[in-house]
């Protein structure tokens, strides 16, 4: 059996929790919740920023952590840019031929049909990284959209 680091999520305390897709993840063990500006980051050496920069995510990047930065696309740069990281979190991206399935209406994202939903780019990621993907999308009101939109089984 494979141990992973478990998937660490910044959420910014302004997200609006009746939106936000990751809502019902927060109990999973693999899974820890820290909000912005609030808590203090872990050391998150071993870990992968899932950014919309850097080489793609792929199964090579399986021992690394997940860091997830949680938060409207104008939140989240300003994040990025105040949290301090360390030098050795490496930014991975994901694939540019997926698309949401989520209504987006928010401005600030350059390419609405690429800015996923944050649970749609975990799920990604696991997938990717060859980690089961078990539960995540169970709450997901665009689960189907999603997964049909991209040729994908929620397994």
């Amino acid at each position: 059996m494979v141990c992973f680091l478990p998937t660490v999520i910044l959420r910014h305390r302004k997200e609006n929790l009746k939106k936000c897709s990751l809502r019902g993840l927060e109990s999973r063990q693999d899974c820890t919740f820290l909000r912005y500006p609030e808590d203090s980051l872990p050391l998150l050496s071993g870990y992968i920023l899932l950014d919309v920069e850097g080489e793609e995510l792929s199964e090579k990047d399986r021992g690394s952590g997940l860091f997830l930065i949680d938060a409207t696309w104008r939140y989240a740069a300003i994040m990025i840019k105040t949290i301090t990281m360390p030098d050795t979190i490496l930014r991975r991206s994901l694939p540019k031929n997926f698309s949401t399935a989520y209504p987006r209406y928010q401005t600030g994202c350059a390419l609405p049909e690429q800015g996923l939903a944050s649970v749609e780019a975990l799920f990604l990621a696991y997938r990717l990284m060859g980690r089961s993907t078990e539960g995540l999308l169970d709450n997901y009101y665009w689960k189907k959209d999603f997964l049909i939109k991209n040729g994908l089984n929620a397994t």
